[in-house]
């Protein structure tokens, strides 16, 4: 198969994810507005002190962003399993390891970038500083896209099984630990002046290591759910 062809390919799957997303726009802000709609009452539990909500923004927007990432994960490979293209990939000519891709990069677009670029608003409504706001976005930015990587395992591994959405955030949760523990720490430091390139670097590393073997996971993942 030349390379021309498996670009022809990749092009249009992401073309169709795309299209497929723009055709939903309910699930395509679903992240958005959970993310909203959280991020909305956590100072109604917490109290309105400025104080309050500024000490523990960064956490809450990080604890906010993961679980709107979990939200469209489950579904992930939903819908090709329904309409039989799930199939299709699975003996296409192409190595599954790239025809993935394109699944991950609209989820991640959807549910991680999305969020990036929206959450300097939602950190102004919790009082973040603004010294915090930029590490916010570059670290929601890495971290999302790791993220993406585990839940799209995850939803794998569970494609076809029924209530499969709570199997997924059992099996993923674990592993999204590590990513939320350096953002919000990124975060942290940037506020308390400290240096926070270094938990940038490390989700730069986690984000790399992700897309290097994340979609071999998935495509393994997949096979199996085939076959059982």
């Amino acid at each position: 198969m030349s390379g021309s062809s498996a670009r022809r390919v990749y092009s249009a799957l992401l073309r169709r994810q795309l299209t497929l997303a723009l055709r939903r726009p309910v699930q395509l802000l679903n992240p958005a507005l959970f993310f909203a709609i959280v991020i909305v009452l956590f100072p109604l539990g917490l109290g309105p002190a400025p104080d309050t909500l500024s000490l523990f923004a960064g956490g809450i927007l990080w604890i906010v962003a993961l679980l709107a990432n979990m939200l469209g994960a489950e579904t992930l490979f939903q819908g090709d399993y329904d309409d039989g293209s799930l199939d299709q990939l699975l003996i296409a000519e192409q190595p599954l390891y790239f025809l993935v891709m394109p699944y991950l990069l609209v989820h991640w677009l959807i549910s991680g970038l999305l969020l990036a670029l929206l959450s300097p608003l939602f950190a102004l409504m919790l009082g973040l500083p603004s010294a915090g706001v930029g590490v916010l976005m570059a670290s929601l930015a890495l971290g999302s896209g790791v993220m993406s990587v585990l839940g799209a395992i995850g939803a794998a591994l569970t494609v076809g099984l029924r209530r499969g959405g709570m199997l997924v955030a059992f099996l993923v949760t674990p592993f999204y630990m590590p990513v939320l523990i350096f953002g919000a720490g990124a975060v942290r430091a940037a506020v308390d002046g400290l240096p926070f390139a270094p938990y940038l670097a490390l989700l730069g590393a986690m984000f790399s290591l992700a897309l290097a073997l994340g979609p071999a996971a998935i495509a393994a993942a997949l096979r199996i759910s085939a076959d059982a």
